[in-house]
């Protein structure tokens, strides 16, 4: 077929809608004809129909490109573009608008072309995103290739250029919150650098400004030109703000400039374009300003802060503009201004507000301060910091211009401009201030500021005069005088710079030069229109000259001279300080009146703190009246000026005096860390200076850093001992400060010592001696709480003594009679020195009662009186103790009495005075003997009634203090348990840390039976303080009454282990506890570790200490106590004495009252003092005392007191001591007798005893008879056959057989009794087998009883390695090894043999040596692992095992683990053995050849007799 017959047939597929046929048809045509323009136009309409819309859109595209010019394809692409994705096709679809629009203008259809347009434009609007139909609007702008065909039918451009702006607006604002929104989210992103990052990115895509100047170039309405002129300006300087360093924000100022610029040109109104176009600029000098910007500005804006500022300034002397002429502002004009508003609207400027001018300095001051604090302006930071430095305002000129060079380098990071003339104004301005501000503590910093400037501008004149001025308060006059004349060669007729360098001429010491050039300047200042201040300074500096030309009294004195330029001065100037200070001086040192001289001080330090010379005259005279507010005043102020400290590096020295005054004012006030920084920067500035050092010791002191405090005190003594120092006033101040110390350190013998120096040169200082006494008495108490009990009874005698000789002043003060009561009380709890109470000179302290009516206090119920303490008689020596302990205890009473008489005027003192005398009354009645005090309960005694009425009388003046409360809870707790608890829960009530509050609470509850109270109070107490050591002993006792025995004895030790030795209580509890543990431990005594009986021991011997002779039966039980302590101790003598003593008044006191519990103590106390005394070989003592227990005990006597089990106990222990001495007296018939008796009367179940029949069979075998002999083996046969039948209990078999087993197999030996002999060896062995109930030291026993054995049968050298395998941890095992290996056999002698027999014993010598060595360190290893804690071996074991390495270090260690062996034999024959041929063979072999001919001809015959002596051996016996 031919083309055109395809075309058609696809056609009529079209028409018919048989869109495959027509597809198919059309592309026949184009495979025909591939540049068929027809056929590609029926082949997309077909796809575009048949919905292969990507497919249709390629197809037109191709036929476009064919025939570009025709219209049939660009209008099926616009047709299909609408059903495509619009937001990917959109381009496409404008540009294929554009083409069928730019066809049909060629073809001169306008109405086509135009409905094209605007059909796009439509569907743009309504189907498309925002920025796509601001793309779109670009079809009908300017530009556009169809814009003169369409120009007119879319309305004004403007409009068009309007709206793309309200969207590309809206657009961008939406894109920048979202991004911001987005990022900001990002680990690590920051804020600030997230939104510059997006508005740089928006900016760099942005067509706004664009949009914007066309807007503007195309309307023809001001109003919206005006508009989008403000617009633009605020759009380009946004972009301005976001731009980076660099060529884009370069561009971007320009133009922002240009546009701010032209709206100022064209005086539009729009504040911003006005404060860029007046901020930006950059000037060296303020009158390069446009003074006619400046007030269009005040006019266009009269309510900014920048106008406020520009005003202020623009209508004030300091300003460089000429002034405006200004009608005064009446109420008719501000009338006419508010009728004339129409006028108004039509003048030339458009209308203002009207602009207020400032008439006075105050309200320019005001006007212009109200706008600085608001105004963010280059210019207004610059005009303020002018005015503020014509005023001489330098503190608030420092605080802005801070604040402007801040601001300014944030405006250079914005804007990119330099400011380099506004950064110098402003470096100048702070510079300046500071010089003046705080001198010369700003200094460096001012000089860092004026060099800044100079380095890039050096001829600055301010910046010159500045550095001048620096130098001049840092006494550096020649540089001062360089820079100031260097200033006043640029500028000669500035006045005030030409007697600012005469002035430092002056300072310098050239009086007449300065005086001369100072002369001259007088006529010119005093010329009207000159400044009044700096006439008047410059009469004052001329008048210093004078004064110093001529310094003598007459001089001086002259009124005609100095004196009378002083009064110009103040007569031009009546605030200028310098004039009343040298008027002062003039008044105190030469005029002598010393009230117009204060005045003028004061009046010189109002005006100006930098005056110091006037302050310090004035501080002086506050501190002599006292006024110490007024010297604190005075010092701070001179502080605050910055005058004291010199800047680094200055030659001029620092001012130390105001800050010690500030320190001393700080003490008298109690502010002690405030007087410490005080005295630190005084001595920072004054090292040497010795009154700062002392005040910064007592401040330490009183702030309770006591270290501190002593290095500081130190410091001032060695102040006080150097020559070049120049003291004023008296030095004893340190010892006493020094002594303050040590007391509250502890230190109480040095504080003591320091006191009594200071005392003996100043016998009538108050509180040197009230710190004394109370330093005695700490001391005293400090030594009875560390169990010193003598030195604390010592101590409370002095106290006593001294107080006799102590100033009368002292006598009627409180804390005289409390360290007095206080001595007194100590002698009642050291009951043990009760004898050494001063009784004749307490007697004559207090008095008697008829002349100190204070004893009349609660006599009526005390009945305490001065009337037992001034008794002075001799009473019975039984009597002397009671005594001297009631003088004591009334003694005490009486002192606190006075105390309260003493403290009526003080409440505080009183209650406090009450308290005291309070606890004195409870302890004289803890004092009273048990009978009197356990019915307190039911009637109390006088004392508790009377403690009761002082606690509550102290409650009653103080019912906040804790202490009050918890003492009446503790007086109230035998009498009233309900109030007690009242008591105790207020005082937690106000104060709920108090240990011993919750110890008392839980102790009452313990008394009541409330056991789970007790324990919870306890532990409380515990927790609030971990070192309350009653809180562990109260539950421990809740830990015995639950049967808790363990836990219990736990508690006590760690009570013992943090409490002091003077605890009664704590040292009873944890004695008994551990004698209990001692008596119930299923191991013997000497297994148990040596702390076990040592602290028992040290805890009694202190409590007895605490006690006198005549104390309750109580104590008497533990005086036994301790007595059996020491028997385990081996300390007889001092066992035996305590008994004798113990049982003489156990004694008396049955024979005063006959009371059968005193005989049954006797009885008990007999016995042991018998045990005792047979320990100490006292043989006939202890038959006696044996003979005495026995007697006592019998049935008859003390049936009714001795338990059966206590009976037997005690005739056991008696029988069997009676017997044993019996024995050791040679008389073996009598101690059999004993022993037999012993022996009936422990029978139980028909089974003997076997300690006994053990004792008995010795002493049988001692005997010698055969039948005595084969009686005890019997005995030892009885015991093991009733120890293998009896199963009560195991380990207790083993303990009784081993004995016996022991004694069984020694008889055997020497009877040689074979058959025996294999029973007692198999015996042996199945006992080492099992290590339980068996000791270490029975394991020794059994081997070397086996090892004896086997050795008569010739088996013995074996038995120390099987000694080593079954007990390998013990050391008699090894040590048995190193024994038979030193004594094997050390072969022949040399010579007997050939060299291969010689060389063959040498090395079985060696190795012999090496087991015996190794053998005897491994002893000593286990021997030192198994000693206590670790283990239950003897010092004696372990002293064997240090001496059996044969080294003579380890025998030393071995003498001080166990002094009591006896070591000189077996150290004698062990050195003979082991030592003189080892060190003969060593010093013939190694030393012989070396030293022979030295030996031969100078040492031979020194040395002879000294080799005889080493080879003897006695010399190494005795080291």
């Amino acid at each position: 077929m031919s083309t055109k017959q395809l075309v058609k047939a696809a056609a009529e597929a079209i028409k018919k809608q048989q869109w495959d046929d027509a597809i198919e048809g059309a592309k026949n045509i184009i495979d025909k004809d591939t540049k068929s323009y027809q056929g590609h136009i029926l082949l997309a309409f077909a796809l575009d129909k048949k919905g292969r819309l990507e497919e249709a859109e390629n197809t037109y595209l191709a036929a476009t490109k064919l025939k570009p010019e025709e219209r049939e394809a660009w209008q099926g692409l616009v047709r299909l573009y609408p059903n495509l994705d619009s937001t990917k096709k959109f381009k496409q679809h404008q540009n294929a608008v554009l083409q069928l629009a730019q066809i049909f203008r060629d073809q001169n259809d306008l109405q086509k072309c135009y409905e094209t347009v605007d059909n796009f434009i439509t569907y743009a609007r309504t189907k498309a995103e925002p920025t796509q139909y601001v793309d779109a609007l670009d079809l009908i702008l300017p530009g556009s290739p169809i814009f003169e065909a369409i120009e007119g039918r879319f309305g004004h451009v403007w409009r068009t250029y309007e709206t793309q702006a309200k969207l590309v607006e809206q657009s961008e604002k939406k894109r920048i919150n979202t991004l911001i929104g987005e990022r900001r989210t990002r680990l690590g992103a920051r804020i600030n650098e997230v939104t510059l990052e997006v508005k740089r990115e928006v900016y760099r895509q942005s067509r706004l400004s664009y949009t914007y100047a066309e807007l503007i170039n195309w309307t023809n309405d001001d109003e919206v030109r005006r508009m989008y002129e403000e617009k633009l300006i605020q759009y380009c300087h946004d972009r301005l703000m976001a731009w980076p360093p660099g060529e884009e924000k370069e561009k971007e100022l320009a133009n922002v400039l240009k546009l701010a610029n032209d709206m100022v040109i064209i005086k539009h109104p729009y504040k911003l374009a006005w404060d860029i176009a007046i901020n930006w600029q950059d000037h060296k000098e303020i009158k390069e300003w446009d003074v006619t910007v400046l007030r269009q500005y005040c006019t266009f804006f009269p309510d900014s802060d920048l106008n406020r500022v520009v005003m202020g300034f623009l209508t004030s002397n300091v300003s460089p503009f000429p002034q405006e002429k200004q009608e005064p502002a009446t109420e008719d004009a501000a009338a006419k201004s508010e009728g004339g508003t129409e006028e108004s609207e039509d003048d030339e400027d458009g209308g203002a507000a009207t602009i207020y001018a400032p008439i006075t300095e105050e309200d320019r001051l005001l006007m212009m301060t109200e706008g600085i604090s608001g105004a963010e302006s280059l210019l207004a930071f610059r005009l303020m910091g002018e005015y503020y430095q014509y005023l001489e305002e330098w503190e608030s000129n420092v605080e802005l211009m801070r604040k402007a060079l801040t601001f300014l380098k944030e405006e250079r990071a914005k804007t990119g401009l330099d400011f380099r003339f506004t950064e110098d104004a402003f470096s100048l301005y702070l510079g300046t201030a500071l010089v003046f501000y705080q001198t010369p503590r700003n200094h460096q910093e001012a000089k860092a500021l004026f060099d800044g400037v100079l380095a890039h501008d050096p001829t600055s004149t301010p910046a010159m005069i500045g550095v001048g001025l620096i130098y001049e308060e840092e006494e550096e006059y020649d540089e001062a005088i360089d820079f100031l004349e260097r200033a006043l060669k640029r500028d000669p007729d500035n006045i005030r710079v030409r007697t600012e360098a005469a002035w430092v001429k002056a300072l310098k010491g050239d009086f007449d030069m300065a005086r001369a050039e100072l002369e001259t300047c007088i006529p010119i200042l005093s010329k009207k229109g000159q400044s009044k201040e700096l006439l008047s300074q410059t009469q004052y500096r001329l008048g210093y000259c004078v004064w110093n030309i001529d310094t003598s009294k007459a001089a001086r004195k002259d009124r005609s001279g100095a004196y009378s330029l002083f009064l110009e001065s103040l007569k031009n100037n009546l605030n200028y300080a310098p004039a009343y200070t040298i008027l002062g001086i003039y008044y105190a040192d030469y005029a002598k009146d010393k009230k117009r001289a204060r005045r003028c001080f004061q009046k010189a330090v109002e005006l100006s703190p930098s005056e110091v010379e006037s302050a310090e005259r004035l501080a002086r005279s506050f501190a002599d009246d006292g006024d110490w507010d007024r010297v604190e005043l005075v010092a701070q102020r001179v502080v605050d000026s910055g005058k004291v400290k010199p800047p680094p590096g200055s030659k001029r020295k620092g001012i130390s005096w105001p800050f010690a005054a500030l320190g001393v004012a700080e003490l008298n006030k109690q502010e002690f860390h405030k007087a410490i920084v005080s005295f630190q920067a005084a001595l920072r500035i004054s090292p040497n200076d010795y009154h700062s050092w002392v005040g910064l010791g007592e401040a330490y002191h009183s702030s309770g850093r006591y270290i501190a405090a002593t290095k500081a005190i130190m410091n001032a003594q060695k102040l006080e001992e150097s020559p070049d120092a120049n003291l004023t006033g008296e030095t004893w101040f340190t010892k006493f400060i020094l002594g303050d110390i040590k007391r509250e350190l502890g230190d109480f013998d040095e504080a003591i010592e320091l006191y009594q120096h200071v005392i003996q040169d100043r016998p009538d200082e108050e509180g040197v001696a009230t710190a004394l006494m109370q330093t005695l008495v700490d001391s005293a108490f400090d030594s009875f709480n560390k169990g010193f009990f003598g030195k604390a009874a010592g101590l409370a005698a002095e106290t006593i003594t001294f107080a006799t000789k102590a100033p009368d002043a002292i006598k009627e003060t409180f804390n005289y009679w409390k360290a007095i009561g206080d001595a007194c009380s100590l002698f009642s709890s050291i009951q043990g020195r009760i004898s050494e109470f001063p009784a004749d000179i307490v007697s004559s302290l207090l008095g008697t009662d008829e002349n100190f009516p204070a004893y009349q206090i609660l006599k009526d119920i005390d009945n305490v009186g001065t009337g037992i303490v001034s008794t002075d008689g001799i009473f019975p020596k039984e009597e002397t103790v009671g005594v001297d302990l009631t003088k004591a205890l009334q003694a005490t009473i009486l002192a606190h009495k006075r105390s309260i008489h003493i403290a009526s005027n003080d409440i505080h003192a009183q209650s406090v005075a009450y308290y005291n005398l309070g606890w004195a009354e409870y302890r004289a009645h803890a004092c009273l003997p048990s009978d009197i005090r356990k019915n307190s309960h039911k009637k109390p005694t006088k004392y508790i009634k009377a403690a009761m009425a002082c606690f509550k009388r102290a409650i009653e003046l103080e019912a906040g203090n804790s202490e009050f409360w918890n003492a009446l809870g503790v007086v109230t707790s035998e009498v009233n348990p309900a109030v007690a608890q009242h008591a105790f829960c207020r005082s937690l009530f106000l104060n709920e840390r108090g240990a011993h509050v919750w110890a008392n609470l839980a102790t009452l509850a313990l008394a009541q039976g409330d056991l789970q109270l007790a324990n919870e109070a306890f532990t409380r107490s515990q927790s609030t303080d971990p070192d309350y050591s009653l809180a562990w002993l109260g539950q421990g006792v809740v830990a015995l009454l639950t049967g808790n025995e363990k836990d219990a004895r736990g508690l006590f030790t760690h009570a013992m282990e943090i409490s002091g030795d003077s605890s009664r209580i704590i040292s009873q509890r944890y004695a008994v506890s551990m004698f209990d543990y001692i008596l119930s431990s299923s191991s013997s005594s000497e297994s148990l570790p040596i702390t076990s009986l040592l602290q028992p021991i040290f805890a009694l011997s202190q409590l007895q200490s605490l006690h006198s002779s005549a104390s309750s039966s109580s104590d008497l039980a533990y005086t036994h106590l301790l007595a059996l302590f020491l028997e385990r101790t081996g300390e007889y003598p001092r066992a035996i004495s305590l008994l004798d003593s113990l049982s003489s008044t156990l004694e008396q006191e049955y024979e005063t009252t006959e009371s059968p519990l005193a005989l049954k103590h006797f009885a008990i106390v007999k016995s042991d003092l018998a045990r005792l005394q047979l320990s100490a070989h006292l043989y006939a003592e202890a038959i006696d005392s044996a003979d005495m227990a026995l007697q006592l005990s019998s049935a008859d006597d003390s049936a009714d007191e001795l338990t059966s089990s206590e009976r037997t106990k005690l005739r056991l222990s008696a029988h069997v001591t009676l017997g044993l001495s019996h024995f050791f007296t040679s008389n073996p018939t009598l101690a059999v007798s004993a022993f037999d008796q012993a022996l009936t009367e422990s029978t139980n179940n028909n089974t003997n005893n076997p300690d006994v029949a053990c004792l008995l069979s010795q002493i049988l075998w001692a005997v010698g008879t055969e039948a005595s002999r084969d009686r005890a083996r019997d005995l030892l046969f009885g015991v093991i056959i009733a120890s293998q039948s009896d199963s009560n209990s195991q380990t207790q078999q083993v303990q009784q057989h081993v004995q016996s087993v022991l004694l069984l197999g020694v008889i055997a030996l020497l009877d040689n009794d074979t058959e025996s002999l294999e029973a007692v060896t198999s015996e042996i062995q199945s006992l080492r087998s099992s290590d339980a109930g068996v000791t270490p030291e029975q394991q020794a026993q059994l081997g070397e009883v086996l090892r004896a054995i086997l050795t008569a049968s010739g088996r013995g050298e074996e038995q120390p390695m099987v000694d080593v395998m079954l007990h390998p941890f013990l050391p008699h095992g090894w040590a048995g090894v190193a024994s038979l290996a030193a004594s094997l056999p050390s072969g022949a002698e040399e010579g007997e043999e050939g060299k291969e027999g010689k060389e063959g014993k040498e090395e079985e010598k060696r190795e012999v040596e090496v087991i015996s060595e190794g053998a005897s360190e491994m002893a000593l290893r286990v021997a030192r692992k198994g000693v206590p804690p670790r283990g239950e071996l003897t010092a004696e074991d372990l002293a064997r095992a240090y001496a059996g390495t044969g080294r003579v270090g380890d025998a030393q260690v071995g003498v001080v683990v166990a002094p009591w062996e006896k070591w000189e034999k077996k150290w004698e024959k062990k050195w003979e053995k082991k030592w003189e041929k080892k060190w003969e063979k060593k010093w013939e072999k190694k030393w012989e050849k070396k030293w022979e001919k030295k030996w031969e001809k100078k040492w031979e015959k020194k040395w002879e007799k000294k080799w005889k002596k080493w080879k003897n051996g006695k010399k190494w016996v005795k080291k």
